[in-house]
Protein backbone atom coordinates (compact mmCIF):
# COMPACT_ATOMS: atom_id res chain seq x y z
CA UNK A 1 0.00 0.00 0.00
CA UNK A 2 1.79 3.33 -0.96
CA UNK A 3 1.70 5.89 1.63
CA UNK A 4 0.14 8.99 1.32
CA UNK A 5 1.67 12.47 1.90
CA UNK A 6 0.78 16.06 2.89
CA UNK A 7 1.12 18.09 0.39
CA UNK A 8 3.13 21.02 2.24
CA UNK A 9 5.02 22.03 4.80
CA UNK A 10 2.07 24.28 6.67
CA UNK A 11 -0.62 21.24 6.41
CA UNK A 12 1.61 19.09 8.65
CA UNK A 13 2.07 21.61 11.15
CA UNK A 14 -1.59 22.94 11.04
CA UNK A 15 -2.35 18.64 11.20
CA UNK A 16 0.13 17.94 13.85
CA UNK A 17 -0.71 21.54 15.76
CA UNK A 18 -4.75 20.46 15.42
CA UNK A 19 -4.15 16.77 16.39
CA UNK A 20 -2.47 18.69 20.09
CA UNK A 21 -4.63 21.31 20.20
CA UNK A 22 -8.53 20.47 21.03
CA UNK A 23 -10.16 19.31 24.42
CA UNK A 24 -6.64 19.13 25.90
CA UNK A 25 -5.92 23.03 25.81
CA UNK A 26 -9.44 24.46 26.18
CA UNK A 27 -11.55 21.59 28.48
CA UNK A 28 -9.22 19.75 30.10
CA UNK A 29 -6.25 22.22 30.62
CA UNK A 30 -8.31 25.45 32.16
CA UNK A 31 -9.94 23.11 35.10
CA UNK A 32 -6.80 21.33 35.79
CA UNK A 33 -4.63 24.59 36.17
CA UNK A 34 -7.99 26.13 38.36
CA UNK A 35 -7.60 22.60 40.30
CA UNK A 36 -4.10 23.31 40.94
CA UNK A 37 -3.37 26.65 41.35
CA UNK A 38 -3.66 28.92 38.47
CA UNK A 39 -0.29 30.35 37.97
CA UNK A 40 1.36 27.89 39.74
CA UNK A 41 0.17 25.10 37.45
CA UNK A 42 1.01 26.83 34.58
CA UNK A 43 4.83 27.94 35.41
CA UNK A 44 5.46 23.95 35.92
CA UNK A 45 3.56 23.47 32.92
CA UNK A 46 4.99 24.96 30.49
CA UNK A 47 8.51 24.17 32.46
CA UNK A 48 7.18 20.46 31.16
CA UNK A 49 6.45 21.05 27.41
CA UNK A 50 10.15 22.34 27.25
CA UNK A 51 12.25 19.67 29.18
CA UNK A 52 9.86 16.93 28.18
CA UNK A 53 7.50 17.76 25.29
CA UNK A 54 10.08 18.94 23.16
CA UNK A 55 12.03 15.94 23.20
CA UNK A 56 9.08 13.63 22.99
CA UNK A 57 7.83 15.39 20.08
CA UNK A 58 10.86 15.54 18.36
CA UNK A 59 11.54 12.01 18.94
CA UNK A 60 7.89 10.77 17.78
CA UNK A 61 8.02 12.84 14.64
CA UNK A 62 11.43 11.19 13.76
CA UNK A 63 10.52 7.16 14.33
CA UNK A 64 6.97 8.20 12.06
CA UNK A 65 9.40 9.93 9.33
CA UNK A 66 12.08 7.14 9.53
CA UNK A 67 9.81 3.67 9.51
CA UNK A 68 7.26 5.16 7.25
CA UNK A 69 4.21 3.04 8.42
CA UNK A 70 1.34 3.52 11.41
CA UNK A 71 2.80 3.24 15.03
CA UNK A 72 1.47 -0.11 15.04
CA UNK A 73 4.52 -1.17 13.43
CA UNK A 74 6.92 1.32 13.85
CA UNK A 75 9.19 0.19 16.64
CA UNK A 76 8.89 -3.36 14.36
CA UNK A 77 10.35 -1.59 11.76
CA UNK A 78 13.54 0.14 13.29
CA UNK A 79 14.29 -2.02 15.91
CA UNK A 80 17.46 -4.91 15.99
CA UNK A 81 16.80 -8.29 14.63
CA UNK A 82 15.49 -10.18 17.65
CA UNK A 83 14.27 -7.55 20.31
CA UNK A 84 10.51 -7.17 20.86
CA UNK A 85 10.27 -3.56 21.03
CA UNK A 86 7.47 -3.90 18.47
CA UNK A 87 5.32 -5.25 21.41
CA UNK A 88 4.58 -1.33 22.28
CA UNK A 89 2.91 -0.96 18.54
CA UNK A 90 -0.10 -2.42 20.03
CA UNK A 91 0.28 -0.19 22.86
CA UNK A 92 -0.35 3.10 20.97
CA UNK A 93 -3.25 1.24 19.36
CA UNK A 94 -4.56 0.43 22.34
CA UNK A 95 -3.85 3.93 23.82
CA UNK A 96 -5.38 5.79 20.60
CA UNK A 97 -8.92 3.30 21.38
CA UNK A 98 -9.09 4.54 24.86
CA UNK A 99 -8.75 8.22 24.37
CA UNK A 100 -11.40 8.31 21.83
CA UNK A 101 -13.88 6.27 23.96
CA UNK A 102 -14.49 9.88 26.03
CA UNK A 103 -12.87 12.08 23.80
CA UNK A 104 -15.48 11.80 20.90
CA UNK A 105 -18.23 11.80 23.63
CA UNK A 106 -16.56 15.19 25.10
CA UNK A 107 -16.75 16.36 21.48
CA UNK A 108 -20.48 15.61 21.62
CA UNK A 109 -21.31 17.61 24.25
CA UNK A 110 -19.70 20.64 22.87
CA UNK A 111 -21.46 20.36 19.53
CA UNK A 112 -24.73 20.01 21.91
CA UNK A 113 -23.54 22.97 23.28
CA UNK A 114 -23.15 24.67 20.22
CA UNK A 115 -26.89 23.90 19.03
CA UNK A 116 -28.09 25.18 21.95
CA UNK A 117 -26.90 28.13 22.00
CA UNK A 118 -27.56 29.09 18.16
CA UNK A 119 -30.86 27.90 18.61
CA UNK A 120 -31.32 29.91 21.54
CA UNK A 121 -32.24 27.32 23.72
CA UNK A 122 -29.08 28.13 26.18
CA UNK A 123 -31.26 29.52 29.49
CA UNK A 124 -32.41 25.56 30.19
CA UNK A 125 -28.85 24.25 29.76
CA UNK A 126 -27.17 22.27 32.33
CA UNK A 127 -23.64 19.79 32.48
CA UNK A 128 -25.33 17.46 35.03
CA UNK A 129 -28.65 17.27 33.68
CA UNK A 130 -26.78 16.71 29.97
CA UNK A 131 -24.60 14.07 30.85
CA UNK A 132 -27.30 12.41 32.54
CA UNK A 133 -29.46 12.06 29.16
CA UNK A 134 -28.84 9.10 27.38
CA UNK A 135 -30.31 10.18 23.65
CA UNK A 136 -28.17 13.29 23.94
CA UNK A 137 -25.20 11.58 24.54
CA UNK A 138 -25.77 8.93 22.26
CA UNK A 139 -27.10 11.11 19.19
CA UNK A 140 -23.85 13.52 19.39
CA UNK A 141 -21.56 10.85 19.89
CA UNK A 142 -22.86 9.25 16.75
CA UNK A 143 -22.88 12.96 14.92
CA UNK A 144 -19.52 13.16 15.98
CA UNK A 145 -18.14 10.06 14.82
CA UNK A 146 -19.77 10.60 12.06
CA UNK A 147 -18.47 13.53 11.17
CA UNK A 148 -15.16 12.39 11.69
CA UNK A 149 -15.44 9.22 9.68
CA UNK A 150 -16.72 11.12 6.47
CA UNK A 151 -14.05 13.21 6.18
CA UNK A 152 -11.36 10.67 6.85
CA UNK A 153 -12.89 8.22 4.26
CA UNK A 154 -11.60 11.18 1.70
CA UNK A 155 -7.62 10.98 0.34
CA UNK A 156 -5.24 12.63 2.89
CA UNK A 157 -4.88 15.87 0.92
CA UNK A 158 -8.85 16.31 0.14
CA UNK A 159 -10.09 14.99 3.23
CA UNK A 160 -7.73 15.72 6.44
CA UNK A 161 -5.22 18.57 5.51
CA UNK A 162 -7.50 20.73 3.76
CA UNK A 163 -10.29 20.43 6.42
CA UNK A 164 -7.26 21.10 9.22
CA UNK A 165 -5.98 23.92 7.19
CA UNK A 166 -9.93 25.50 7.16
CA UNK A 167 -10.39 24.43 10.96
CA UNK A 168 -7.21 25.75 12.70
CA UNK A 169 -7.45 29.01 10.62
CA UNK A 170 -10.80 29.64 12.13
CA UNK A 171 -10.18 28.59 15.38
CA UNK A 172 -7.60 30.93 16.09
CA UNK A 173 -9.01 33.75 14.57
CA UNK A 174 -12.30 33.05 17.14
CA UNK A 175 -9.70 32.32 20.29
CA UNK A 176 -8.33 36.13 19.91
CA UNK A 177 -11.16 37.62 19.50
CA UNK A 178 -12.42 35.91 22.24
CA UNK A 179 -9.79 36.61 24.69
CA UNK A 180 -9.90 40.58 23.43
CA UNK A 181 -13.14 40.56 24.97
CA UNK A 182 -12.54 38.56 27.97
CA UNK A 183 -9.66 41.19 28.82
CA UNK A 184 -12.17 44.00 29.62
CA UNK A 185 -14.73 41.94 31.86
CA UNK A 186 -14.87 43.55 35.46
CA UNK A 187 -12.49 40.46 36.87
CA UNK A 188 -9.87 40.35 34.62
CA UNK A 189 -7.49 41.57 36.60
CA UNK A 190 -7.99 39.53 39.11
CA UNK A 191 -8.47 36.71 36.70
CA UNK A 192 -5.42 37.26 34.66
CA UNK A 193 -3.59 37.83 38.08
CA UNK A 194 -4.76 33.93 39.49
CA UNK A 195 -4.08 32.45 36.27
CA UNK A 196 -0.56 33.81 35.28
CA UNK A 197 1.35 35.10 38.74
CA UNK A 198 2.51 31.71 40.18
CA UNK A 199 2.22 30.99 44.08
CA UNK A 200 5.37 28.48 44.87
CA UNK A 201 3.76 27.42 48.26
CA UNK A 202 1.05 25.68 46.14
CA UNK A 203 3.79 23.88 44.07
CA UNK A 204 3.78 20.06 45.31
CA UNK A 205 4.03 16.43 43.94
CA UNK A 206 0.54 16.66 42.52
CA UNK A 207 1.08 19.18 40.72
CA UNK A 208 3.60 18.43 38.99
CA UNK A 209 2.36 15.02 38.27
CA UNK A 210 -0.95 16.62 36.97
CA UNK A 211 1.23 19.35 34.99
CA UNK A 212 3.52 16.19 33.11
CA UNK A 213 0.36 14.13 31.96
CA UNK A 214 -1.55 17.52 30.68
CA UNK A 215 1.53 18.07 28.62
CA UNK A 216 1.39 14.74 27.51
CA UNK A 217 -1.94 14.85 27.00
CA UNK A 218 -1.93 17.66 24.63
CA UNK A 219 0.56 16.84 22.23
CA UNK A 220 -0.55 13.25 22.59
CA UNK A 221 3.25 11.83 22.45
CA UNK A 222 3.97 8.25 23.90
CA UNK A 223 1.19 6.42 21.89
CA UNK A 224 1.94 7.63 17.93
CA UNK A 225 -0.31 10.73 17.91
CA UNK A 226 2.20 12.24 16.34
CA UNK A 227 4.41 9.83 14.88
CA UNK A 228 1.81 9.29 12.26
CA UNK A 229 2.24 12.40 10.95
CA UNK A 230 5.86 12.44 10.75
CA UNK A 231 5.56 9.41 8.55
CA UNK A 232 3.61 11.39 6.34
CA UNK A 233 6.00 13.86 5.55
CA UNK A 234 8.80 14.46 3.40
CA UNK A 235 12.78 15.01 4.53
CA UNK A 236 13.00 19.03 3.55
CA UNK A 237 12.73 20.14 7.36
CA UNK A 238 15.01 19.13 10.26
CA UNK A 239 12.68 18.36 13.04
CA UNK A 240 13.29 20.44 15.66
CA UNK A 241 11.83 23.45 14.23
CA UNK A 242 9.08 21.57 13.44
CA UNK A 243 8.27 20.45 16.45
CA UNK A 244 8.83 23.92 18.05
CA UNK A 245 6.02 25.53 15.76
CA UNK A 246 3.63 22.73 16.67
CA UNK A 247 4.36 22.82 20.59
CA UNK A 248 4.16 26.91 20.06
CA UNK A 249 0.59 27.10 18.40
CA UNK A 250 -0.39 24.45 21.22
CA UNK A 251 0.86 26.57 24.09
CA UNK A 252 -0.78 29.58 22.09
CA UNK A 253 -4.28 28.05 21.98
CA UNK A 254 -3.90 26.66 25.94
CA UNK A 255 -3.10 30.39 27.19
CA UNK A 256 -5.65 32.20 25.43
CA UNK A 257 -8.56 29.60 26.90
CA UNK A 258 -7.22 30.70 30.31
CA UNK A 259 -7.63 34.49 28.71
CA UNK A 260 -10.95 33.47 28.15
CA UNK A 261 -12.28 31.60 30.84
CA UNK A 262 -10.34 32.84 34.35
CA UNK A 263 -11.46 36.68 33.79
CA UNK A 264 -14.83 35.34 33.37
CA UNK A 265 -15.38 33.08 36.68
CA UNK A 266 -14.06 36.13 38.45
CA UNK A 267 -16.42 38.54 36.56
CA UNK A 268 -19.35 36.42 37.61
CA UNK A 269 -18.01 34.96 41.06
CA UNK A 270 -17.92 31.01 39.50
CA UNK A 271 -15.59 28.51 40.79
CA UNK A 272 -12.25 28.24 38.78
CA UNK A 273 -11.95 24.45 40.61
CA UNK A 274 -15.17 23.15 39.26
CA UNK A 275 -13.45 20.11 37.63
CA UNK A 276 -14.83 18.78 34.21
CA UNK A 277 -17.99 21.15 33.94
CA UNK A 278 -15.89 24.08 34.55
CA UNK A 279 -15.92 24.64 30.68
CA UNK A 280 -19.57 23.87 30.05
CA UNK A 281 -21.35 25.37 33.27
CA UNK A 282 -18.85 28.12 33.41
CA UNK A 283 -19.06 29.74 30.53
CA UNK A 284 -22.60 29.04 29.49
CA UNK A 285 -23.66 31.06 32.61
CA UNK A 286 -21.28 33.87 31.79
CA UNK A 287 -22.59 33.77 27.94
CA UNK A 288 -26.41 34.03 29.72
CA UNK A 289 -25.67 36.96 31.70
CA UNK A 290 -24.10 39.01 28.97
CA UNK A 291 -25.81 41.12 26.69
CA UNK A 292 -25.52 39.78 22.92
CA UNK A 293 -24.48 36.41 24.95
CA UNK A 294 -26.46 33.99 22.39
CA UNK A 295 -23.74 35.35 19.75
CA UNK A 296 -20.68 35.15 21.78
CA UNK A 297 -21.72 31.31 23.23
CA UNK A 298 -22.17 30.32 19.48
CA UNK A 299 -18.82 31.56 18.51
CA UNK A 300 -17.35 30.31 21.76
CA UNK A 301 -18.86 26.62 20.99
CA UNK A 302 -18.38 27.05 17.28
CA UNK A 303 -14.26 27.58 18.16
CA UNK A 304 -14.58 24.25 20.86
CA UNK A 305 -15.77 22.05 17.83
CA UNK A 306 -12.90 23.23 15.81
CA UNK A 307 -10.78 22.51 18.81
CA UNK A 308 -12.26 18.71 20.09
CA UNK A 309 -12.53 18.08 16.18
CA UNK A 310 -9.23 18.62 15.73
CA UNK A 311 -7.82 16.25 17.89
CA UNK A 312 -10.68 13.57 16.96
CA UNK A 313 -9.74 13.75 13.54
CA UNK A 314 -6.13 13.40 14.10
CA UNK A 315 -6.57 10.12 16.84
CA UNK A 316 -8.86 8.70 14.40
CA UNK A 317 -6.30 9.04 11.43
CA UNK A 318 -4.38 6.77 13.49
CA UNK A 319 -6.39 4.23 14.44
CA UNK A 320 -7.44 4.29 10.69
CA UNK A 321 -3.90 3.86 9.35
CA UNK A 322 -3.09 1.14 11.73
CA UNK A 323 -6.36 -0.86 10.86
CA UNK A 324 -5.43 -0.56 7.63
CA UNK A 325 -2.07 -1.32 7.82
CA UNK A 326 -3.52 -4.79 9.63
CA UNK A 327 -6.56 -5.23 7.33
CA UNK A 328 -5.29 -4.00 3.74
CA UNK A 329 -8.79 -2.20 3.65
CA UNK A 330 -9.73 1.43 1.81
CA UNK A 331 -9.89 4.31 3.26
CA UNK A 332 -13.84 4.11 2.95
CA UNK A 333 -14.22 0.20 3.79
CA UNK A 334 -11.95 1.64 6.98
CA UNK A 335 -13.63 4.07 7.92
CA UNK A 336 -16.74 2.22 8.01
CA UNK A 337 -15.09 -0.67 9.88
CA UNK A 338 -13.75 2.06 12.94
CA UNK A 339 -16.62 4.49 12.68
CA UNK A 340 -19.17 1.35 14.05
CA UNK A 341 -16.15 -0.10 16.22
CA UNK A 342 -15.29 3.15 18.47
CA UNK A 343 -19.17 4.11 18.49
CA UNK A 344 -20.11 0.62 20.12
CA UNK A 345 -16.91 0.98 22.84
CA UNK A 346 -17.27 5.16 23.46
CA UNK A 347 -20.93 3.91 24.40
CA UNK A 348 -19.37 3.20 27.73
CA UNK A 349 -18.94 6.65 28.32
CA UNK A 350 -21.92 7.84 26.67
CA UNK A 351 -24.09 6.21 28.78
CA UNK A 352 -22.27 5.70 32.00
CA UNK A 353 -23.22 8.53 33.67
CA UNK A 354 -27.16 7.44 33.16
CA UNK A 355 -27.38 3.37 32.29
CA UNK A 356 -24.30 1.75 32.40
CA UNK A 357 -23.02 2.59 36.05
CA UNK A 358 -19.62 1.67 36.97
CA UNK A 359 -17.41 2.99 40.05
CA UNK A 360 -14.03 2.08 38.82
CA UNK A 361 -11.93 4.10 41.56
CA UNK A 362 -13.63 6.23 44.26
CA UNK A 363 -17.10 6.98 44.68
CA UNK A 364 -18.48 9.01 42.06
CA UNK A 365 -15.70 8.39 39.59
CA UNK A 366 -17.48 6.84 36.11
CA UNK A 367 -16.58 5.13 32.84
CA UNK A 368 -14.91 8.68 31.84
CA UNK A 369 -12.81 8.82 34.64
CA UNK A 370 -11.69 5.03 33.86
CA UNK A 371 -10.74 5.62 30.21
CA UNK A 372 -8.89 9.17 31.01
CA UNK A 373 -6.99 6.97 33.49
CA UNK A 374 -5.75 4.54 31.46
CA UNK A 375 -4.36 7.61 28.47
CA UNK A 376 -3.25 10.22 31.10
CA UNK A 377 -2.02 8.39 33.69
CA UNK A 378 -0.66 5.07 32.11
CA UNK A 379 -0.27 4.87 28.51
CA UNK A 380 1.31 8.79 27.67
CA UNK A 381 4.12 9.03 29.89
CA UNK A 382 5.06 5.13 30.18
CA UNK A 383 5.10 5.46 26.24
CA UNK A 384 6.52 8.74 26.11
CA UNK A 385 9.28 6.81 28.58
CA UNK A 386 9.41 4.12 26.06
CA UNK A 387 9.90 5.88 22.86
CA UNK A 388 12.91 7.74 24.86
CA UNK A 389 14.69 4.29 25.90
CA UNK A 390 13.95 3.10 22.28
CA UNK A 391 15.57 6.75 20.56
CA UNK A 392 18.58 7.30 22.63
CA UNK A 393 19.85 3.61 22.98
CA UNK A 394 21.64 0.69 21.78
CA UNK A 395 19.25 -1.85 22.52
CA UNK A 396 16.69 0.37 20.81
CA UNK A 397 17.06 2.39 17.20
CA UNK A 398 19.68 4.41 18.71
CA UNK A 399 21.30 7.73 19.13
CA UNK A 400 23.19 8.00 16.15
CA UNK A 401 20.44 6.54 14.09
CA UNK A 402 17.82 9.14 15.78
CA UNK A 403 19.78 12.25 15.08
CA UNK A 404 20.60 11.60 11.30
CA UNK A 405 16.88 11.78 11.15
CA UNK A 406 15.94 13.98 13.25
CA UNK A 407 18.38 16.09 11.85
CA UNK A 408 17.80 15.45 7.90
CA UNK A 409 16.75 18.59 6.50
CA UNK A 410 16.84 21.99 6.45
CA UNK A 411 16.62 23.55 10.05
CA UNK A 412 17.66 24.20 13.38
CA UNK A 413 19.69 20.61 14.54
CA UNK A 414 20.21 18.45 17.83
CA UNK A 415 23.23 18.83 18.82
CA UNK A 416 25.97 16.65 21.13
CA UNK A 417 25.57 18.44 24.28
CA UNK A 418 21.76 17.80 24.14
CA UNK A 419 22.47 13.84 24.57
CA UNK A 420 22.62 13.57 28.67
CA UNK A 421 19.11 15.24 27.99
CA UNK A 422 17.38 13.13 25.73
CA UNK A 423 18.98 9.49 27.15
CA UNK A 424 19.29 10.33 30.91
CA UNK A 425 16.84 13.81 31.66
CA UNK A 426 13.83 13.49 29.84
CA UNK A 427 13.36 9.43 30.85
CA UNK A 428 14.79 9.50 34.42
CA UNK A 429 12.03 12.46 35.26
CA UNK A 430 9.20 10.60 33.41
CA UNK A 431 9.80 7.42 35.19
CA UNK A 432 9.81 9.43 38.79
CA UNK A 433 6.50 11.49 38.37
CA UNK A 434 5.02 8.62 37.00
CA UNK A 435 5.68 6.54 39.98
CA UNK A 436 4.96 8.74 42.55
CA UNK A 437 2.02 9.67 40.45
CA UNK A 438 0.44 6.04 40.55
CA UNK A 439 1.37 5.59 44.53
CA UNK A 440 -0.62 8.79 45.15
CA UNK A 441 -3.55 8.23 43.34
CA UNK A 442 -7.05 8.20 44.85
CA UNK A 443 -8.39 4.76 43.34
Amino acid sequence: MKRERLGSRMGFIMLSAGCAIGCGNVWKFPWMCGKNGGGSFMLVYILCLIILGIPALIMEFAIGRAAQTSPLYMYKKLEKPGSKWDIFGWLCLLGNICLIAFYSVVCGWIIYYFYKFISGQSSSLGFDSMIKNPTVNVVFLLLTLTIAFIILSFNLQGGLERFSKIMMSALLILMIVLGVHSLFLEGAAEGISFYLKPDFSKIDGSVVVGAMNQAFFTLSTGMGGMAIFGSYIDKEHSLLGEAVNVIALDSLVAFLAGIIIFPACFTYNLEVNAGPSLLFDTMSTVFNNMEGGRLWGSMFFLFMIFAAMSTVLGVCENILAMIRELTGLSRPKGSILCGIGLFLLSLTTALGFSIWHFEPFKEGTTWLDFWDFIVSNNVLPLGSLILALFCCNKIGWGWDNFCEEANTGKGFKIQAWMKPLFRYVVPVIIAAIYIYGIATFEF
